[in-house]
């Protein structure tokens, strides 16, 4: 097995991680770093690494300003949560000087179902995870090489239409890795992904195991397993290895647990560039990774069922009927993520107010109130916070989706979420809502990641950007390379990245030709991501510059 090779044939991070528990750093930083400060941290080596075991990232200033990740299960809150979690980004999260655009005090939903904050001192940690407990949250392996955030549907429970209610298998999974040492020390990053609805919107083929929702021949339904999914550099939809398992959480948590150790023992830990799960199973090939989780997992692995999965959704903005009747789930837009923490305290009161005393987080993004009465949406819809945050925004705000960025990523190329929200607005003042024939019925997914990690998910959207440079005349400017036609669901595909480079101040005009061309040329019902893979690259490429072939 790889993992028992010696040392010298180990990569540095995995030479750290033998010399010294990377989940030992908590006790560390509550009784060294938090009074000593950055540069005690940087006196050990490997310390920096080990950070990311409890949620933190130095930030691209350096010094004294770390990002915080904390870790959200299926994307759920309660408003007391979510309340803790805005007063926190609102009191620490506070750089020198606000941003011109985002002002200060601010926080980020990522597409993991995440929060993220920014420009956090070692010193206030401790105060902040004892705020964080005390209500039920934690940031413990929300980064690291270990089991990340779970994803769920955000509308798990409430969606009339789904399978089976996977929320509960979610949390138990989410719960069994978390703080467990003896999975806390995998080849690379574990993204583990389950829903029970129709829609993908957990997202299974990009996540290292995907359960999305199936029936057998009796009728039972439960999931099958999709494992090796990934983005980044050498981006692979997942592979299904033929197993069902019924949605009963000790369960799925063993056959999780099995993969983890397969992972674990056969997983490169020499090259760091080759160590994603996603490389082993392109390497074992699903049947004989089927065979080696087999040896492990202490359930029987019963043949896949029929998958129910007939679509992606991604997106649940606007008001919609739960299940429940009488009751509904207004989906509110969060521009690129980013909202004030003061947003998410009053978003907390609403939800008591007005809903179920819950929120929850989407993956693209965006923030969800649960279980409001019929009766009282009308008094919801006209509180002040939907007008920043609203549920009818337009067909571009809505499915925008970015990354950190230059502004704090230290490997992002370009600056990300004041340039994609600044875009989606003007696409939307120049084109208009549209006439309901782009992605999801009105919706165009335009996502900006700052490199090639992928962060904002470029290669599944309508439209993937992703950061480059450029020369532009004598000078070197920040650009994107743009890609087209992505999606996951039934019709799941990558983009192609048909123009590479191209300067950002060239990049509005570029998209606004190439959506007019789209909405003159569309056939009845034909989406946006479809309309790209029947054309093909050169006649794209030369749109986006201008010109028709």
């Amino acid at each position: 097995m790889r993992y028992l090779r010696s040392m010298k044939e180990l990569n540095q991070v995995e030479q750290w991680k033998l010399e010294r528990h990377p989940l030992d750093v908590r006790d560390a930083i509550l009784e060294r770093y938090a009074t000593e400060g950055p540069g005690a941290i940087a006196a050990v080596p490997g310390e920096a690494e080990r950070l990311k075991w409890v949620g933190l990232y130095p930030q691209r200033q350096g010094g004294d300003a770390f990002m915080l990740r904390i870790k959200v299960p299926g994307g759920r809150l309660t408003a007391a949560q979510a309340r803790v979690v805005g007063e926190i980004a609102e009191e620490f999260a506070r750089g020198p000087a606000p941003n011109p655009v985002f002002g200060d005090a601010y926080l980020d939903i990522t597409t993991r179902q995440d929060v993220q904050l920014h420009w956090i001192r070692i010193g206030a940690v401790p105060e902040i995870w004892r705020r964080l407990e005390a209500v039920g949250v934690t940031t413990v392996q929300a980064c690291g090489d270990s089991a990340r955030n779970v994803l769920c549907c955000p509308v798990s429970g409430l969606d009339a239409d789904e399978v089976l209610d996977a929320y509960p298998v979610a949390a138990a999974v989410s719960a069994y890795f978390t703080g467990n040492r003896e999975y806390a020390n995998l080849p690379r990053k574990f993204k583990l992904s389950v829903t029970g609805c129709r829609e993908d919107c957990a997202q299974a083929e990009i996540n290292d195991i995907g359960l999305w929702p199936a029936r057998l021949d009796d009728g039972t339904v439960g999931l099958n397993v999709l494992v090796g999914g990934g983005l980044s550099d050498g981006p692979r939809m997942a592979s299904d290895i033929d197993v069902f398992v019924h949605p009963d959480p000790e369960r799925v948590v063993e056959l999780f647990r099995a993969v983890a150790q397969l992972f674990g023992e056969l997983g490169n830990r020499e090259n760091r560039g080759l160590a994603r799960m996603r490389y082993l199973v392109q390497e074992l090939g699903p049947e004989r990774f089927r065979a080696e989780l087999a040896e492990r997992a202490a359930v029987d692995l019963l043949p896949a069922g029929e998958a129910l999965t007939r679509g992606y959704r991604g997106d649940h903005v606007g008001v919609h009927a739960q299940k429940q009747p009488g009751r509904c789930y207004v989906g509110l837009n969060v521009t690129v993520g980013r909202m004030p923490g003061r947003n998410l305290v009053e978003a907390a009161r609403l939800a008591g107010d007005y809903g179920d005393g819950e929120l929850r987080l989407a993956t693209d993004q965006n923030l969800i109130l649960s279980g409001v009465p019929e009766a009282r949406l009308g008094a919801l819809l006209a509180e002040p916070l939907l007008a920043e945050h609203s549920p009818d925004p337009g067909p571009f705000e809505r499915g925008v989706v970015a990354c950190t960025g230059s502004e704090f990523c230290r490997f992002a190329i370009v600056e990300t979420k004041a340039r994609a929200a600044q875009w989606a607005r003007e696409l939307d003042r120049r084109l208009g809502p549209g006439d309901g024939g782009e992605s999801g019925g009105g919706i165009v997914r335009m996502h900006l990641s700052g490199c090639s990690a992928s962060c904002a998910q470029p290669q599944i959207a309508d439209i993937g950007l992703r950061g480059e440079t450029a020369h532009h005349g004598d000078a070197i400017v920040e650009a994107v390379d743009v890609g087209l036609g992505g999606s996951l669901g039934t019709d799941a595909a990558f983009v192609d990245f048909v123009e590479g480079a191209k300067p950002v101040s060239e990049v509005p005009d570029a998209l606004v030709g190439l959506l007019t061309r789209y909405r003159a040329e569309r056939r009845e019902g034909e989406a946006f991501h479809q309309w790209c893979r029947r054309l093909p690259n050169a006649e794209l490429r030369a749109t986006l510059r201008g010109a028709r072939r």
